[in-house]
């Protein structure tokens, strides 16, 4: 019993600590303020000109609810792509009744490869791997279109902690960027040059597309220009 309470005691310890990094490392956001002030999560990432005729790419499902509210609303044909298997499995049960609805256990990035990504529910990633791992499976984002016919994509939501970078300079580079009308994406900053990095892929895109919304390391939106 007292070795069972030690464990517990120091998985919370580990948890605290790897919290502790996420929150103190880095200055207060403001734009965190600003994003719930204008209660973000049920107005921007919600609000969309789809129908049921819309495709939506959801990158970074997690337990399947963006994916749901998305289609609650429009109707629309979305296919979820959630590389850790609890989670997509999770997803594939929530879903089971809706052929609308298509769940691919993979994350989808700048390259084929696999990865070891720490388990840490919304936060799980590939860039940090305290506590427990687990290897997942990343397809080329180009290749992923092509093979699933998704020549164009109403709405790609994007919330893959990290990844985020190498998918769209990857979909920028190979000319398929302008496939995708509305670009929502969350843009991490546990790398050192990830300001500058964020900033030279949103020169990229204002060429094709332009901001519906900002919130810098929050959220963000762009849009397909003359849409």
């Amino acid at each position: 019993m007292k070795q069972g309470i030690a464990h517990r005691l120091e998985k919370l310890g580990q948890a605290i600590d790897r919290l502790s990094k996420r929150v103190y490392t880095h200055p207060v956001n403001p734009d965190w303020t600003r994003w719930f002030d204008d209660d973000g999560d049920k107005t921007h990432r919600l609000n969309y000109d789809l129908d049921a005729e819309s495709v939506v790419l959801d990158l970074g499902g997690y337990e399947g609810q963006w994916a749901s509210d998305i289609f609650a609303r429009f109707g629309c044909r979305v296919h979820v792509c959630e590389p850790v298997s609890r989670y997509a499995e999770m997803i594939a049960q929530r879903f089971e009744h809706n052929p609308r609805i298509t769940v691919h256990p993979v994350g989808v990035g700048g390259a084929d490869a696999t990865a070891a990504i720490a388990i840490d529910g919304a936060a799980s990633t590939v860039f940090d791997h305290d506590g427990p791992t687990e290897t997942i499976e990343i397809v080329d984002a180009v290749a992923f279109l092509e093979k699933h016919g998704l020549p164009r994509i109403d709405l790609m939501k994007i919330n893959i902690e990290g990844g985020e970078y190498d998918l769209l300079e990857r979909l920028i580079d190979a000319g398929r960027i302008t496939d995708i009308r509305d670009i929502q994406v969350q843009f991490h900053d546990f790398f050192d040059d990830a300001e500058a990095r964020m900033d030279r892929i949103c020169e990229q895109l204002t060429k094709t597309h332009h901001p519906t919304y900002r919130y810098r390391f929050v959220w963000e939106n762009w849009r397909l220009n003359d849409e």
